[in-house]
């Protein structure tokens, strides 16, 4: 199991699905974990006081709007006052839904600019500003790991999800931008693609029911998959055994893009 104590670990969108599982997985290997949420910041302490008691290790939960992603830098000055011993992990993973997305999730004739828009401001460029915050305290402490969250939405057709794929998409382009960069730093960037794992956003989505029957069917593995299928594959990256791995996208989906 790899040893993560000492280590600190920032990560958008933490308390469902597979952030709050990836926040769980990190604090049980040691680092202290600073997350982001949307609105309910009694589920956010809730998670923290979980994690600082049953771990031992320190939590911090902030407010952000991921539509408006230079909230990042105000929330990276709290993140310095609440930890001194600097950032070592990022993770863009908070992503939107519902009435944000009108326009952006749906058949290609349905597609709204204001939509699509708002879900590459979310996806794109909340990964810049996040990523660039990050990078300016990685850098201090020696280096670190950045992920971006991405999904095979952009490999394989998947109905009414052109909003989303494409800015996925986009987002790997720029990871790749990022690796590039920030490599002379000590900075490594990739993105972990999951297959449709099945979490709270999964389910809003109109045809939940139509995507877990296809994603069963499709996988050797005769199953969907579930956050804590992602959450090895970001310990991994993070860890010293990718220590020479940047500029990739791991595919964790159940072997469902092959079939």
């Amino acid at each position: 199991m790899q040893d993560f104590k000492n280590k600190t670990l920032f990560i958008s969108g933490g308390t469902r699905g597979i952030g709050k599982e990836i926040v769980l997985d990190f604090a049980s290997k040691g680092a202290n974990v600073a997350f982001t949420y949307n609105s309910n910041s009694d589920i956010a302490d809730e998670i923290c006081k979980e994690v600082e008691t049953k771990y031992g290790v320190k939590a911090k939960a902030y407010a952000l709007n991921i539509l408006e992603p230079n909230e990042y830098k105000d929330i990276f000055k709290l993140f310095d006052e609440d930890f001194s011993n600097g950032l070592d992990f990022f993770i863009s993973n908070a992503i939107i839904s519902g009435r944000a997305v009108v326009g952006g999730f749906g058949p290609f004739m349905r597609l709204k600019p204001k939509g699509l828009n708002n879900i590459y401001t979310a996806t794109v460029d909340a990964f810049v500003v996040g990523a660039q915050e990050a990078a300016k305290r990685m850098e201090v402490n020696g280096g670190g790991s950045i992920i971006t969250m991405s999904s095979t939405g952009n490999l394989v057709y998947t109905p009414n999800y052109a909003g989303h794929g494409t800015n996925k998409a986009a987002v790997e382009a720029m990871m790749r931008y990022a690796a590039a960069e920030l490599g002379e730093k000590g900075i490594r960037v990739n993105a972990v693609s999951g297959g449709p794992i099945d979490t709270d956003a999964l389910k809003a989505f109109p045809n939940y029911e139509e995507v877990k029957g296809e994603v069963v069917r499709r996988s050797p593995l005769s199953r969907m998959g579930v956050p804590s299928d992602i959450t090895g594959a970001c310990a991994f990256l993070c860890s010293d055994s990718a220590s020479w791995l940047t500029g990739q996208t791991i595919v964790i989906d159940g072997g469902t893009t092959f079939q």
